[in-house]
């Protein structure tokens, strides 16, 4: 990031100068923020009748990016969207980010200022105000920690606890689009376009551009919560399988998934066939999508179905909660039933 004119694509011009730089260029706030960036801790006014959420996320370099496939600007955008998540599958209001940055000799300022544009893009968007963090070397790769916080009401915040054995289950968007398109990235010209049909420039984009620019459903989350229309949600971050299986183990119940009702966009569906693979598998494997995975009480279906159709934002019904004993299954499309294998990502699984 540049220091300043005389030096923009140079070397990191020093820890001091980066932070007044940053400052700068996205440290803007408002007047709830006492104190931010420039102090040992930011001092912000907290909204009387509220509850303060907090969540982390941290990024590797060769973990959870490839910057031999991924610009700097989109890895910064992904990481805030993965934190943005988080807030709106509890039903939160977004606020104040802190960023923290351990960066290896090799990058410039311009790159680390590219990083910080994608990251508030979606930030700024949602009315959220970088406020703080921390700069460190790295002897090898980049590591990005961010650090959100945010508000909810009391008694209207979703957790993962609040399913109960008849509650119907719902996602919004399409899945399995994100890891089709990080498919597609890390196969580059391998992946021979004709495969995709006669469009495959324009799926190529759309799956691409659904991994390294998901959505937070932030507007989604805040709408379910406010209205008390659903019991229980969960960000779809790890992959359906494995975030299902989350959400049934803190609300103590077992599920009952329609595969057939899962929502998978054409895109991905040609991807798969191109593939020889079954859609259905990428959307329960494939992580980062960003989804919402909820929980609604019968009697609120046709309330959670009216708000999406008001709002223009997509839902699908794919299942059901049942009793803990029932355990987690899913009906294929043959009308048989199975165990739900999970094949979702999970860190230090061998």
């Amino acid at each position: 990031m540049p220091s300043g004119p005389s030096r923009p694509h140079g070397p990191l011009a020093g820890e001091f100068a980066l932070i007044r730089s940053l400052r700068r260029r996205f440290g803007q706030t408002g007047p709830s923020v006492l104190r931010g960036i420039g102090e040992d801790a930011a001092v912000i006014r907290v909204p009387p009748g509220y509850r303060l959420l907090l969540t982390t996320d941290l990024l590797a370099e060769g973990v959870h990016f490839d910057l031999t496939t991924t610009a700097l600007e989109d890895v910064g955008y992904r990481a805030a969207v993965a934190n943005l998540s988080d807030i709106a599958a509890m039903g939160g209001i977004p606020q104040y980010l802190l960023v923290s940055l351990a960066i290896p000799p090799k990058r410039t300022d311009a790159e680390i200022d590219r990083l910080y544009r994608g990251l508030m893009q979606p930030c700024r968007r949602n009315g959220v105000q970088l406020v703080g963090g921390d700069t460190s070397a790295s002897r090898d790769g980049l590591f990005v920690c961010i650090t959100l916080t945010g508000v909810g009401r009391p008694g209207r915040l979703l957790t993962r606890a609040g399913a109960r054995a008849g509650d119907l289950i719902y996602v919004t968007g399409t899945i399995g689009d994100s890891q089709a398109g990080l498919t597609l990235l890390q196969a580059g010209d391998r992946f021979p376009a004709p495969l995709l049909g006669t469009k495959a420039d324009r799926v190529r984009r759309f799956l691409i551009r659904r991994h390294l620019r998901p959505s937070a459903r932030v507007r989604e989350g805040r709408l379910l919560a406010e209205q008390r229309l659903a019991s229980a949600a969960i960000d779809l971050s790890d992959g359906l399988s494995g975030d299902l299986v989350h959400l049934c183990e803190e609300s103590r119940v077992g599920a009952a998934l329609d595969l057939r009702a899962i929502p998978v966009s054409r895109a991905c569906r040609l991807y798969a066939d191109a593939r020889g693979l079954d859609p259905v598998d990428v959307a329960l494997s494939g992580g980062e999508d960003y989804e919402l995975l909820f929980t609604v009480p019968p009697a609120n279906r046709r309330k959670v179905e009216r708000l999406a159709q008001r709002a223009r934002f997509r839902v699908s019904c794919i299942g059901a909660i049942t009793t803990r004993r029932s355990g987690i299954r899913v009906q294929r499309a043959d009308g048989s039933w199975q165990p739900l294998i999970i094949t979702s990502y999970e860190h230090f699984r061998c």
